[in-house]
């Protein structure tokens, strides 16, 4: 690439019928502060382009790391979802277990108690049936005494009277043999 002072050292040949020299010149000065220029824009724009290359570099690099950061945030995101996924469904099944235990143990209690319940019905059966049999064997002996204080009462009169009429036939008796004798004396008088 031509650079200004080259375009500046640039001699020409002369020749016949050639352009006016001046002329030529001052053409050449004109475009040699353009181009001179342009020459500099070039230089500080290819600067800019390296710089902005470099700060592009550091961008990418930085939108990588965001990206590897976003990965990784994704995939701690998804660990966490999972872990918690996770936790949530072993309290739930812990949960579920304890209510099954809770109401299996409710479900014994309630057996137990009705076994608890049916003993005591039992019981109070048992208890009914010989407290009834005790009362029913206390009458029995109270009747039985009773009957036999009543008997006893029947006989004592009865002997009483036996022996009312016992004594009472011997009278009759010892009157009757006393008549007999008398009549036994009479006949002989």
């Amino acid at each position: 690439m031509l650079t200004p002072l080259d375009i500046q050292n640039k001699e020409f040949n002369n020749s016949f019928r050639g352009y006016k020299e001046s002329e030529v010149d001052s053409f050449l000065d004109e475009i040699i502060i353009d181009y001179e220029k342009l020459y500099k824009e070039n230089i500080e724009l290819k600067d800019k382009i390296t710089l902005l290359n470099d700060h592009l570099k550091q961008y990418n690099n930085l939108e990588e790391t965001l990206k590897n950061t976003l990965v990784v945030a994704q995939g701690t995101a998804e660990e966490v979802t999972t872990t918690a996924k996770q936790k949530a469904d072993l309290i739930i099944m812990e949960a579920e277990e304890k209510s099954r235990r809770i109401i299996t143990d409710a479900h014994d209690e309630v057996l137990k108690i009705q076994k608890e319940y049916e003993s005591l019905r039992k019981e109070i059966y048992v208890f009914k049936t010989r407290f009834k049999s005790l009362i029913e064997a206390q009458l029995s002996t109270l009747e039985d005494y009773y009957s036999e204080m009543e008997e006893a009462s029947i006989n004592e009169i009865r002997e009483d009277i036996d022996d009312i009429y016992s004594k009472d036939a011997e009278k009759v008796e010892n009157l009757e043999g006393k008549e007999n004798i008398e009549d036994i004396d009479n006949m002989g008088a």
